[in-house]
């Protein structure tokens, strides 16, 4: 049975939701205060996190973070406010995906279903699958990116992102394509999720994140990542053929 850890400080949510979530065929566990949020995660073993930003002991923006060192277990943040900036950090930290209250159930439901589909793709990739482009070397089993090196820490939905990119080095995908690529086919989520995603993952991955070599944008479209072809390439001119 799949496990959900419901993580609010406010009884009617996560009683509804544990009730609703429970009818649904889902093991649900429940926690009020962040600081107790590590401990019940250890023995329940959940297989998704529902993880409110405002908690008593200890922020949802700490847990998830604390989270990330340990686990790439799928999390869903909720916030009270509407300031992207709540959005923003919660991607930043690690979450997967966010979620403004108030909220729909059917809504949360759907989120939750496309996160655990995209899990479910994840692991039926080939054993041993790993794609080097320029200085980066994606392991899919290992779920590990290199630069060189050095390995980047990425998040859960960062991985996958650049997954889809780097396999399809080269080509022109769209914001669509991506979305339903990474986030599951019909995700209801915020567009500017895919933007925000991208921007962070330049922070990791590039030199210069405001003059990328591997991560275009093809305007109007989508993005691109770079072929091997074009980085060998670039490596040999002298930086005036910089993409937008």
């Amino acid at each position: 049975m799949t496990k959900i850890l419901i993580v609010d400080d406010e009884p009617l949510i996560t009683e509804s939701l544990a009730y609703s979530l429970g009818l649904e065929g889902f093991e649900v566990e429940t926690v009020a205060d962040g600081s107790q949020v590590l401990e019940v995660f250890e023995e329940f073993q959940p297989d998704l996190v529902v993880l409110d930003i405002m908690l008593p002991g200890m922020s949802g923006l700490e847990v998830c973070r604390r989270l990330r060192t340990t686990s790439a277990v799928p999390v869903i943040m909720l916030t009270a406010r509407g300031d992207e900036i709540d959005r923003v950090m919660g991607l930043e930290v690690g979450a997967d995906d966010y979620l403004a209250k108030p909220f729909s159930f059917r809504e949360l439901h759907a989120r939750i279903r496309a996160l655990l589909r995209r899990v479910e793709l994840d692991q039926g990739v080939q054993v041993g699958q790993t794609i080097t482009v320029g200085e980066l070397t994606l392991d899919h089993v290992a779920r590990q990116i290199f630069k060189g090196t050095q390995e980047l820490e990425l998040s859960s939905r960062e991985f996958d992102l650049l997954a889809a990119l780097i396999e399809h080095a080269g080509q022109a995908l769209s914001r669509e394509n991506l979305q339903d690529q990474v986030w599951g086919e019909g995700w209801i989520g915020d567009p500017r999720t895919l933007s925000v995603h991208i921007r962070w993952l330049r922070l990791k991955i590039e030199d210069d994140a405001a003059n990328p070599r591997y991560i275009h944008t093809v305007r109007g479209f989508g993005y691109r990542f770079a072929s091997s072809e074009e980085l060998v390439s670039d490596e040999t001119l002298t930086g005036d053929s910089s993409p937008e």
